[in-house]
């Protein structure tokens, strides 16, 4: 008997036109990524566009908002790769609607609206939190490195500017001498209206490189001024050091090591250490939910060190859900007297490390740490133990998902504040992915 099979008919037109939904299982992510934003206020995204007279009509920003988010949710965080999807995809299909806004039209709609997708991120956190998923007993805040959108190479020390710096100088003098030289030559044999382009040219490029290196020269030198300044330290010191010792500091006030980099490309981002290599990177920030994983404050900085990070996360945490935690936990990079004395006024119990694992803490002074006498004192109680176990199930897989799940590792954005806002966006995405597993 001949085999039989189901109809196959490429070419076979549709009587009635197809309803894309009917495409994609009833429980699809782009599913529950639309019905969540409708239900948020999106208000401050459509204030823009209100009253300023345009004649095109712009795309509409519920729209807009659904592609970035639902974008970034699985792994598409281009913005030529978000223009293409919107063709080839049906879920993005559905999400636009029949619309298909070019790579630049969603790449400014993103910058632009920043702070905006910040309001989201708040705004899905306080959902959360009302439909009992987030309960604020126990959080867990850490720190990851995101690569950021610079190439280390394009990095430079202070020490080869300065070097680089004199060397353009005698360059372009060189060069300025050889174009006088010339310019009489010229002048004598072709007549004064006419002029030699290649040495121009070639005195152009090097005046706008020696203006690229004075201009990092200046950005280390101003964050150098700025750290001794945090440190006590005044223009007028004398090199010397403020405890009466008479010792001399390492470098004259403002003057940075000569190891010191600024990075070209983005010379808001810092090189640290990722795994056994160094990179160009941001430090990004994360206070996760015990319970649930889902990320109730972020942040982000150019420094590699966490400490300092402690209470503006956990402050941050206040004001998105408007209460704070039960109990915080975190790694030793967030250890310091100061931090440990703002969770005790906060009243909120901390457990955080004061050191690795097995290491003697005997020599902490109670009369001039008593905060961090008091955190060891609760690290080693057995119920300090059992709970502080649970710090490393709580934010590091929620890094797992960012980085090996949703393929998020570099930054598409360039600068502290718009590093900031993707990375709040990443944020947003990864709840709601979170959330979509929860009542799956």
């Amino acid at each position: 008997m001949a085999s039989s099979f189901l109809p196959y008919e490429p070419e076979q037109d549709f009587l009635l036109p197809p309803s894309v939904s009917e495409w994609l299982p009833e429980n699809h992510l782009v599913y529950f990524v639309s019905e969540m934003i409708d239900r948020l206020d999106l208000q401050m995204f459509y204030a823009r566009y209100q009253g300023d007279g345009r004649r095109n009509q712009p795309y509409d920003p519920a729209m807009l908002v659904k592609v970035l988010v639902y974008g970034y949710a699985t792994g598409v965080f281009s913005s030529r790769k978000l223009a293409r999807r919107l063709f080839e995809d049906v879920a993005f299909r559905m999400l636009g609607a029949g619309n298909f806004p070019s790579h630049r039209t969603i790449c400014d709609f993103r910058l632009r609206h920043l702070p905006e997708l910040k309001g989201l991120f708040v705004q899905i956190a306080q959902l959360a939190k009302e439909l009992g998923l987030v309960k604020l007993g126990t959080i867990a805040l850490d720190g990851t490195k995101v690569k950021a959108n610079a190439n280390k190479h394009k990095a430079m020390s202070y020490g080869h500017m300065k070097e680089q710096e004199q060397k353009l100088k005698q360059e372009i003098e060189a060069l300025l001498e050889r174009a006088r030289t010339t310019d009489a030559q010229e002048d004598a044999r072709l007549g004064v209206d006419q002029t030699d382009q290649e040495l121009p040219l070639e005195l152009q490029r090097r005046q706008e490189r020696l203006a690229k290196i004075e201009a990092a020269k200046a950005r280390v030198e101003a964050r150098q001024r700025k750290a001794d300044q945090e440190r006590g330290r005044h223009p007028d010191d004398e090199q010397r050091r403020g405890d009466g010792a008479g010792r001399r500091f390492k470098h004259p006030f403002g003057v940075p090591d000569d190891k010191a980099q600024d990075n070209f490309t983005d010379p808001e981002s810092r090189i640290m250490k990722m795994g056994g290599s160094f990179e160009q990177c941001y430090n990004a920030q994360a206070v996760v939910d015990g319970d649930s994983q889902l990320i109730l404050a972020s942040g982000l900085t150019d420094n590699a060190a966490d400490n300092g990070e402690l209470l503006p996360m956990i402050e941050a945490v206040k004001n998105n859900l408007g209460e704070l935690p039960k109990r915080a936990l975190a790694d030793s990079g967030y250890r310091s007297e100061q931090a440990f004395l703002g969770l005790e006024e906060k009243g909120v119990e901390g457990l955080v490390a004061l050191g690795r694992e097995g290491k003697d803490r005997s020599a902490i002074d109670p009369k001039r740490y008593p905060a961090t006498w008091r955190m060891a004192e609760r690290m080693a109680s057995a119920e300090g133990k059992a709970h502080y176990r649970r710090r490393k199930v709580i934010p590091e897989p929620v890094f797992g998902w960012i980085k090996h799940i949703m393929g998020f590792r570099q930054f598409s954005l360039r600068g502290l504040i718009k590093v900031t806002g993707e990375w709040n966006l990443v944020c947003l995405a990864l709840n709601l992915r979170r959330m979509w597993a929860l009542q799956t």
